[in-house]
């Protein structure tokens, strides 16, 4: 089998300031990859270099393209890149107002994404909006209002509704859980743990949360001052941290 994801070496430095160093992992078809460190850490740079938002300095990004096999996204056209976005690739924002279109009603932004890979007959574009508006805890009747009418936790939910529509294969997540009240992050976990089982998605989550990453992620990688300390199961790496900065991380969160 090869990896959905071959990240060999990625490198960004912000003049004198290390963004990420040398960072180097694989990621395989339905395995999520949780990232965690304090702020300022690197894991968000890191996570934007994967996701073609930021030009990494060094380095290669290999993903296992459906037609032609692993190609490097650092080095991609730009139009083929747009078209992984659209298609095999979502990127979930912290803030779901960076990744939904606000102006637009809730079927819209859902169906925007569809006919950004050449859905057209308006009918079917409604009918999956609403279908997605569903598995993500919207009522249809919701489906003509604006993201600006919902609550922060709906705002999300449509976010991910409207990624998903296109059944990418990899997931980015910033932060997904994020400024969101503890009910309402426990039942966003929920939902895309179940959506991520249910679809065999691999994604790579990015949080300061141990608890998002012990509830979706199999594997972790730890990261501070851009560098990558420690990395493995997620339950072998909470539940027995071998780095120092691991093991103030894990005991901060016991204390509280």
């Amino acid at each position: 089998m090869t990896p959905l994801l071959q990240v060999n070496g990625i490198t960004k430095r912000y003049g004198a300031r290390v963004g990420c160093a040398d960072v180097s992992f694989d990621l395989w078809p339905g395995e999520v990859m949780g990232i965690v460190g304090e702020s300022g850490s690197g894991k968000s740079t890191l996570l934007n270099c994967l996701a073609g938002h930021l030009d990494p300095d060094a380095g290669e990004v290999l993903f296992d393209t459906r037609a032609e096999g692993p190609k490097d996204t650092v080095t991609m056209a730009e139009p083929e890149r747009r078209m992984l976005s659209r298609t095999d690739w979502a990127f979930v924002h912290q803030n779901p107002r960076d990744g939904l279109r606000m102006g637009v009603s809730a079927g819209g932004n859902v169906g925007e994404r569809l006919m950004a890979v050449g859905a057209r007959n308006y009918g079917e574009i409604r009918g999956n909006a609403l279908d997605w508006l569903g598995r993500v805890e919207i009522a249809g009747d919701r489906v003509d209002d604006r993201p600006s009418a919902f609550s922060g936790g709906m705002q999300q939910r449509l976010q991910i509704a409207r990624n998903l529509v296109t059944g990418p294969r990899l997931v980015f997540m910033d932060e997904p859980t994020g400024g969101l009240d503890v009910s309402v992050q426990a039942r966003l976990l929920d939902l895309l743990r179940g959506l991520v089982r249910e679809l065999g998605l691999s994604a790579i989550i990015v949080t300061h949360d141990l608890a998002v990453v012990r509830l979706l992620a199999d594997r972790l990688m730890v990261m501070k001052s851009g560098h990558v300390v420690e990395q493995g199961l997620t339950d072998q790496v909470l539940d027995d941290p071998q780095h120092g900065y691991t093991q103030l991380l894990v005991s901060s969160v016991l204390q509280v």
